[in-house]
């Protein structure tokens, strides 16, 4: 018999108050304090408050995951892939670009997204930062017939600290702008931005992409940009900013305002918070809706997928999969836009895929 067991059963029993049902009895020190059972029941209360409206919304993601995507919800030949650094800076060969060719063959990928940045904070770009662009380009269109290659350019903003691009700046836009200019003229085939942190609003990159739009077309070229995901609760991102500082997401009428602005627009739909592979699935399912839903049909919408594996905050990589997107994808676009021609996914990035990563979006998404 335990000690605790022991003092439970030789302890006498209180006498309860007159007229007071026992379980109604204060509990020790709150006859002395009852400002203690107050503030309990509002713990308890605000407890309820924060975490009632999560399981609402984790339920929701659920069973948007549930379902079988439509026939024919598959690769519609409009995917694009990000490819880091190496390939414009001298490290890679003609040896990896068959490599890559080989990869690549037979599936849905048309863009490739190469990293020739990041630009300065002044928004210039020099033009060492890209040297084996040519190379590159030449390579590719030898290897990958109708496949083209873009620069993928980005820097942080100051939106959020001192340090990064001052967007808000006319100077700064312009400089981004004659960056672009040099990256045409050296053979790219169109620009793909990545500015962040980007908050939903932001009427000065608005203003950058409508002189970008100008440039581009002036140039027969391509304008694409990677977007924040959008609010999965109307106004989301104003609380999100509000209690932490960084509101992650964009409204739903600011990421269409963006995509009827550039030919692509890539959502950074990873990086969720999301525990679950089943609750991850969901997420990229409504994300999907909500981005074709405004997503003009002249432009190309794609929804990034997770080729990379890293656990940290927002981020659990036994979540975040490959099958789970591309499930999600095929979800959200059964129910909201089957025959969608002008759609794609992008992989997000050629170093940290693995063979799983390849043969998931081959199997699931990319098969004839």
């Amino acid at each position: 018999m335990s000690t605790a067991r022991h003092d439970r059963e030789t302890e006498p029993d209180q006498e309860t108050p007159q007229g007071q049902a026992p379980e109604d009895r204060p509990a020790p020190g709150d006859g002395k304090n009852p400002g203690r059972r107050r503030l309990r029941r509002v713990l308890i209360a605000v407890l309820l408050a924060l975490t009632l409206p999560l399981l609402t919304a984790e339920t929701a993601l659920r069973l948007n995951y549930t379902g079988t995507p439509a026939p024919g919800t598959l690769t519609r030949h409009k995917d694009a892939l990000w490819l880091g650094h190496a390939w414009v800076d001298g490290r890679k060969t003609d040896a990896d670009v068959k490599a890559l060719a080989d990869r690549l063959r037979g599936t849905g990928i048309r863009d490739l997204y190469v990293h020739s940045g990041p630009l300065e904070h002044d928004g210039t770009l020099p033009k060492s930062a890209y040297k084996r662009a040519g190379w590159l380009i030449a390579a590719v269109h030898r290897e990958l017939p109708g496949v083209r290659v873009q620069a993928w350019l980005g820097d942080v903003l100051a939106s959020e600290g001192p340090y990064g691009l001052h967007l808000e700046r006319a100077a700064t836009r312009e400089a981004i702008v004659e960056s672009t200019r040099g990256i045409l003229a050296a053979g790219f085939e169109g620009a793909h931005f990545d500015l962040e942190p980007l908050h939903s609003g932001d009427r000065d990159y608005l203003s950058l992409l409508d002189d970008l739009r100008a440039l581009t077309r002036a140039h027969h070229a391509l304008l694409s940009v990677a977007a924040h995901q959008i609010d999965p609760l109307p106004g989301f991102h104003s609380f999100w900013g509000t209690t932490t500082g960084h509101p992650k997401w964009w409204s739903q009428a600011y990421f269409g305002q963006v995509a009827r602005r550039v030919d692509q627009i890539a959502v950074m739909s990873y990086d969720t918070m999301q525990p679950l592979q089943s609750l991850y699935g969901g997420y990229v399912a409504q994300q999907t809706s909500l981005a074709l839903e405004v997503t003009p049909r002249t432009t190309d919408l794609l929804m990034g997928l997770p080729f990379y594996h890293e656990n940290r905050f927002g981020h659990w990589a036994h979540a975040e999969t490959v099958p789970a997107a591309v499930r999600g994808v095929r979800l959200g676009l059964s129910r909201t836009d089957a025959g969608r021609t002008r759609f794609g996914v992008a992989l997000y990035v050629d170093f940290a895929a693995t063979e799983d990563d390849w043969t998931a979006y081959r199997n699931d998404w990319a098969r004839r």
